[in-house]
């Protein structure tokens, strides 16, 4: 019989010697066989849990169990506090923290905390907190808010106004409206006959007093506020930011005031000596800002942050007017409008490197992106005018013109658009071709001019027709400013503004509107819709403004 076919053979323990052995009591056992040669693996034996056995498992369970507590008892803890309203400043003096909306603080021991909830508006919390082993530790803090004064004002006056929250009128009457609001966001209305229907998100966080122009219904431009500044405002620049208005005073110093174009509030001011200054522009980063002084003929560099004026550039010419910057911002442009030059500074080594003869009185200026060519608008002649900067040779490229005074350009459609103080018109200068023609027919006195980052839209501030005796006091009309579509040069809006509106610029986001009413020592400040709103707002208030410019 093959072996594979045996019955196996499962192993006993020796026999007891007091019982014997047929072998005798030291005889071997009989030798075991190779499992592998019985063709199989002998079954394992196992041995009974004993009490011993049972004992142990107790006690590496109570040893776990031990350990585990231990760990619990032992390990730091982590509390978490959330704040109404969301943005409230939390400051955990004890951990070292402070944060906005929430704060979550971790390593700590069980025991009682104080923290520190406050914001502006509210009534300041220093609660108490008590951080427990096996409890949640998440907190929640409300702050009361504070009763403040707002007033509102219309102009015109008799707007019905009201404030709201969540659907629930706090305050409302006439204009000339006083009151306390509680702290927090409320919603402002404002309506009245002839106009457009005003509805304002507010803040509530402190006293709050609210100056509304009304804007003639039909308009498509959204007022926002006014600006009370200095004595003549002439130029004016918002930060790339969009947080800062820079306006440069001509009857100065201080020679620019700098507002939050938003809120209204002047935030500092900048003094470059003993005169004001003519016009201010930032570099891309929005951290330098150079002016220019017609009394000095120097141009100044400014930091930003700190107000300070950084340089200042001697342009060793006469009256200077513009300031502009090359693509790469190393090289800074001034026209000197009784030097009938412009001067060209390295901003690198600080130094005057030429100065470029040019037609009479140079006013605006716009250097091509490519850093070729810098154009230059000529306003006793009327020339339109385009220098080398390679080779320092001046083309005359128009010489129809009246009273060239600004230039803003185009580059995607490679088109200028300069204003003609002389004939009431904007010009528009294709560059590629070097062909000049009128763009559009303006109010009296076009001076500055922008267009919306897009290039979609052409903003134009009119100064109104001078008077007889002396431009230098109002004329017998109003200013005006103009919104043009550049694709067809078609009317989308209007605003009737003030004496000399001069000032004007466009923020780099294009949300935002700021002029001067040059004579009227102010900025104004608008909201500037998408342009499809322009489009579907048929001409806006254009047609309905002439009637409304004389006085």
């Amino acid at each position: 019989m093959d072996r594979r076919d045996r019955k196996p053979t499962y192993l006993r323990s020796a026999p007891s010697r007091r019982h014997g052995s047929r072998r005798g009591s030291h005889a071997r056992p009989p030798a075991r066989r190779s499992a592998s040669r019985r063709g199989y693996a002998p079954p394992r034996r196992y041995r009974k849990s004993g009490p011993r056995a049972l004992g142990l498992l107790l006690i590496v369970a109570l040893l776990a169990a031990a350990a585990a507590g231990a760990w619990a008892l032992t390990r730091p803890l982590t509390l978490t506090l959330a704040a109404t309203p969301a943005d409230a400043t939390i400051r955990f003096a004890a951990a070292g923290q402070e944060t906005t909306g929430t704060l979550t603080a971790e390593n700590l021991r069980p025991g009682v905390y104080t923290i520190e909830v406050f914001r502006s508006g509210f009534a300041t919390q220093a609660v108490e907190v008590e951080v427990e082993r096996f409890g949640s530790n998440r907190f929640e803090v409300a702050l009361d808010p504070l009763p403040w004064d707002v007033s509102v004002t219309t102009k015109p006056e008799g707007a019905a106004c009201s404030i709201t929250r969540d659907g629930a009128e706090l305050l409302s009457g006439t204009s000339g409206l006083t009151g306390q609001v509680t702290a927090g966001p409320a919603l402002l209305r404002i309506t009245h006959d002839g106009y457009n229907v005003v509805e304002h998100e507010l803040y509530i966080e402190g006293p709050t007093s609210l100056e509304i122009w009304l804007d003639p219904e039909g308009q498509v431009l959204r007022g926002m506020r006014t600006i009370v500044t200095l004595g003549a405002p002439k130029g004016v620049s918002v930060t790339p930011d969009g947080s800062e208005a820079w306006t440069s005073i001509l009857n100065g110093p201080p020679s620019i005031e700098i507002f939050d174009p938003r809120t209204g509030a002047k935030i500092g001011e900048v003094d470059i000596g003993t005169h004001g200054a003519v016009e201010v522009i930032f570099n891309k980063a929005g951290t330098l800002a150079y002016t220019s002084q017609m009394e000095t003929a120097k141009c100044f560099e400014i930091d930003v942050k700190t107000r300070k004026v950084v340089r200042e550039f001697d342009t060793e010419s006469a009256w200077t007017k513009w300031v502009g910057l090359s693509p790469d911002e190393r090289t800074l442009y001034a026209s000197n409008w009784s030097g009938d030059d412009v001067s060209i500074i390295n901003l690198t080594t600080g130094e005057l490197m030429q100065r470029v003869r040019v037609s009479n009185t140079p006013r605006g200026m716009y250097a091509t992106a490519d850093g070729v060519s810098l154009y230059v608008a000529g306003f006793d002649s009327g020339h339109l005018e385009r220098i080398d900067l390679a080779t320092g040779e001046v083309t005359k490229v128009y010489t129809e013109g009246g009273a060239l005074r600004h230039i803003v350009g185009d580059e995607t459609t490679g088109r200028l658009f300069i204003s003609d103080m002389a004939r009431n018109v904007v010009l528009v200068h294709d560059m590629r071709a070097g062909t000049t023609a009128k763009f559009v027919d303006t109010d009296q006195k076009p001076n500055t001019i922008d267009l919306t980052p897009d290039g979609k839209m052409l903003f134009v501030s009119c100064r109104g027709a001078n008077n007889p005796v002396s431009y230098y006091i109002p004329g017998p009309e109003w200013g005006s400013i103009l919104v043009f579509d550049t694709s067809n040069g078609a009317p989308l809006d209007a605003v009737v503004a003030g004496n000399q509106p001069t000032a004007l610029d466009v923020s780099d986001d294009g949300n935002l509107l700021v002029f001067s009413d040059f004579l009227d020592n102010r900025l104004r400040v608008y909201e500037i819709p998408p342009y499809e709103e322009f489009v579907s707002g048929g001409g806006g208030r254009f047609e309905a403004h002439f009637a409304e410019v004389k006085k």
